[in-house]
Parts: structure tokens; sequence; C-alpha cells
């Protein structure tokens, strides 16, 4: 099928997306940016790139089945190609993924200015730094829970959005089937180990996709470090742990993630000439295999683009 034909069929599905959230009068009507939004992470296709390209002769294709990660999904954001996956659609466990959708919802509803303390109902004191007593602004304690995954900063942000943690997860959910995420369920706010709090690589690219397209977000989880200042005047220096930032050409984010139950997991955002790749990898053997399987899967992903633009 000629290549040109193809571009065309995506944006004819596009434009019928459009046409579908026009209103009644009888005249269409543009799009506002939520709209833009949503149906841009609809544009999804697993059927064109298999009809265009042999994929398994691509270079890094036979690197594929040394992977450990139990499910993944890779997509070129611009034309929503599948370029591959692995159990995609079935329901996962996500470990700190899970506060992609946390920093979402505190950065759409809170006011980033506001003071959050650290109370006796949201003090875990599991694989976090924050501690009892300690006050942030709020920005800083995204900052916090984003760049070295802080459990409790994330309890401390739902009950600043949500009054308290049932209602924060009820407010996910809600933005969960908001978004299409068929797959998704939360139960907490930061993905620690919970049989109710799941979601699947495909429902975590929708996510991935659409917090990406939050300026606030992206600019959150690209940080590399950070200096995280408390009220009291304190400093907390953070690193982020998503080390492909630093050491994979392009990468601008997103989250790492782990728990026993969910092994190691890690969703990538990365943008070279033009093409930017988005990538869910779930349940990798171990920490390090999560970041250097993610590199496979996004050298064979820059190659197959660049064999698709070449055809």
């Amino acid at each position: 099928m000629n290549k040109n034909v193809i571009i065309a069929f995506l944006l004819l599905s596009l434009c019928c997306l459009t046409a579908c959230n026009t209103g009644r009068s009888g005249g269409a009507s543009p799009l506002t940016p939520e709209q833009e939004r949503l149906s841009h992470i609809n544009l999804i296709d697993s059927v064109t790139l298999p009809s265009l390209l042999h994929l398994d002769s691509i270079e890094g294709s036979d690197k594929l089945e040394s992977i450990s990660a139990e499910a993944w999904m890779l997509v070129d954001d611009n034309t929503g190609f599948v370029i591959s996956q692995k159990y995609a659609n079935e329901p996962a466990f996500m470990a700190s993924l899970t506060k992609m959708m946390t920093c979402l919802l505190a950065l759409e509803n809170g006011n980033l200015s506001d003071t959050v303390k650290i109370t006796e109902d949201v003090f875990i004191a599991r694989d976090s730094r924050v501690r009892l007593g300690d006050g942030y602004v709020m920005s800083h304690l995204i900052d916090e829970m984003m760049l070295v995954s802080d459990n409790d900063a994330a309890y401390a942000l739902a009950k600043q959005i949500g009054g308290d943690t049932l209602t924060f997860c009820e407010m996910m959910n809600e933005k969960a089937a908001y978004l299409g995420m068929t797959n998704t369920h939360f139960a907490n706010p930061n993905g620690m180990p919970n049989f109710e709090n799941y979601s699947s690589a495909s429902d975590l690219i929708r996510l991935s996709r659409y917090c990406m397209r939050d300026s606030s977000f992206a600019q959150i989880v690209g940080t590399k470090e950070k200096d995280i200042r408390l009220t009291d005047g304190r400093h907390m220096p953070c690193r982020n742990t998503n080390v492909l930032l630093t050491t994979y050409e392009g990468c601008i984010g997103i989250k790492t993630g782990f728990t026993r139950q969910a092994g190691n997991c890690l969703a990538s955002a990365v943008t070279r000439g033009g093409v930017t790749l988005y990538l869910v990898l779930l349940n990798s053997r171990s920490m390090s295999s999560r970041f250097t399987e993610s590199a496979i899967l996004l050298d064979y992903g820059f190659n197959v683009m660049k064999a698709y633009h070449n055809n």
C-alpha cells in the first residue's frame, strides 16, 4: 500500500474523530484543546506498519526475543503506529507508574502554591523521604513524588486534592474512564502493592501521551536533578530515578516503578529527529534490565520509523 494513501487514511480517521466531537447545530465546531488531546491519544494503529514493512527484517528485531519484561507497548506518537507490543491489553500491576495519574490530578486540581503538611494519616514511612511534620509548597512536593518516587508524598497530595485517599482514588478512576483506560483500576495514589491497583501497557500509553501534553507535567518528568525546598528553609536534593534521562539520547521522561508484586516498570518518552516514541514496559526482571530493555525497544522503534519514512 502506498505510504501517501496510508497518511491520507490516518488524516481521514482523525477528521472522523473530530466530527464526532462537533456540535449538533448543523455546522462543524473546532475542537477544544482538550478534545484535540483526547483525539490524539485515540489515534492508535496496529495494522499499518506490518502491512508496509517486514518488521522482522528491521535492525534490532532479533534482540526483542531476549527481553524479559512481561508486557510492553511501543508507539510512534505522531502517527499512532504501534511498533511493537506484547500482552499490551492484559491487566498487570503498575507500581509507581500510578503516580503519573496522581501528578496529573494534582496539576489539574490543586493550587500549586498551597502548603502541604505531612500529617500522621499520610505518613507511612515506606520508601519515602518526607517526614512527619514536614511542610512543602505543593509544586515542590509534586517534584519530590515524581523525581524520587516518594510514596508518602503521593498520599499527602491525595489528601490535599481529594480531602481523603478514598475520594482521590475515585477521582483517579473517573479520569481513567474519561481517558478510555478500560483495563485500569486505581486503589491508591502511589502504586504500592494492592490487587485492586492495576492497568495495562496500552492504557498506560494512553495516560503517558495525555500527561505529556501538559507542559507542567512534561517539565517535571524531564528534570534530571532538583533541589527541593521545605517550608522551614531546609533543602532536599533530588535526582530523578529515571536514568534514561542521562543515558539515552532524546529521553524526555517519564516514570520508573517497582514493587515485588509488579516487578520493574518504566514509562518512557523519547524524541529524536522529529520522531517521538512512547514506551511502557511492565515487569522486567531487574532494576537495570528495565532500562536496557527499554533502550533495545526504543532503538528498534527508531529504526522502524526510519524505514517507514524512507519507504
